[in-house]
């Protein structure tokens, strides 16, 4: 009987432990919103440990397949382990080291849109909402997205609101608050695996000529750098709106 590769089987089990620790990164982060430093550490170390998984792996399977050692299967599902867990970490450092890290995002910088019902339901844990920190947050948005800006429609607020509070309720979020008299809604957007909650606050405002002024803020709660995913949640929100007013298709 031939002899089985120790190099694939140690490759298959950093590849479970790399997804073991991942998994408790995600539950924790779940279960705890206030540790989610605790809860990116852990999934950091996994994917660490998936890199570890695929070197391994790929050194398990090449020894397997040149030696005629069982095992390589093992060395497979190890490579595909590490793959899974250390790709999406990997692709998230690539696009953090890529924007600012800044989690506060708004088309209008002068008058950023305002929380009224969510400024005290977000936790103690949450990032302040105060736009002070970093000094230079105005100046490093817009060097880093120069296309978020205030929409206008030629449409009135009261449609262009309806419109947009349908279009974030078909986006999944959670309305927490709306005054139509304000042009005011506020919701909160939960991510997919991760559940970190981040706040939205959209404005529509009547504009001199009678038609509409829509701006968005988005404020993730936890974390320092977004990797950009509020900006990318207004370009989507302002794009859907406009197809449901029939602008775009």
């Amino acid at each position: 009987m031939a002899a089985r590769s120790a190099m694939a089987a140690w490759g298959f089990r950093l590849g479970i432990l790399g997804l073991v620790l991942a998994a408790a990164g995600v539950a924790v982060s779940r279960m705890a919103p206030a540790s989610f430093q605790i809860a990116l550490g852990a999934v950091a170390f996994g994917a660490v440990v998936g890199v570890l998984a695929i070197l391994v792996s790929a050194a398990g399977l090449l020894m397997a397949l040149v030696t005629g050692r069982k095992g390589a299967r093992k060395a497979i599902v190890g490579l595909v382990l590490g793959l899974g867990i250390a790709a999406p970490v990997a692709q998230g450092v690539i696009v953090g080291s890529q924007v600012p890290r800044i989690h506060d995002i708004t088309t209008d910088l002068a008058d950023p849109p305002q929380f009224a019902a969510l400024k005290g339901n977000r936790g103690d844990y949450a990032n302040p909402l105060d736009r002070t920190a970093p000094a230079d947050l105005a100046a490093l948005q817009e060097t880093a997205y120069p296309d978020i800006r205030t929409v206008t429609i030629n449409m009135a607020p009261a449609r262009v609101f309806d419109a947009a509070l349908a279009t974030a309720r078909d986006m999944g979020w959670e309305i927490v608050d709306t005054d139509p008299d304000a042009g005011r809604i506020e919701a909160t957007a939960t991510t997919l695996v991760m559940q970190f909650r981040d706040d939205v606050a959209i404005r529509v405002s009547q504009t001199q000529e009678g038609g509409s002024a829509v701006d968005m803020r988005s404020v993730s709660r936890v974390g320092q750098s977004d990797l950009g995913a509020n900006a990318n949640r207004i370009r989507t929100f302002m794009v859907a709106l406009k197809q449901k007013l029939g602008f775009e298709k």
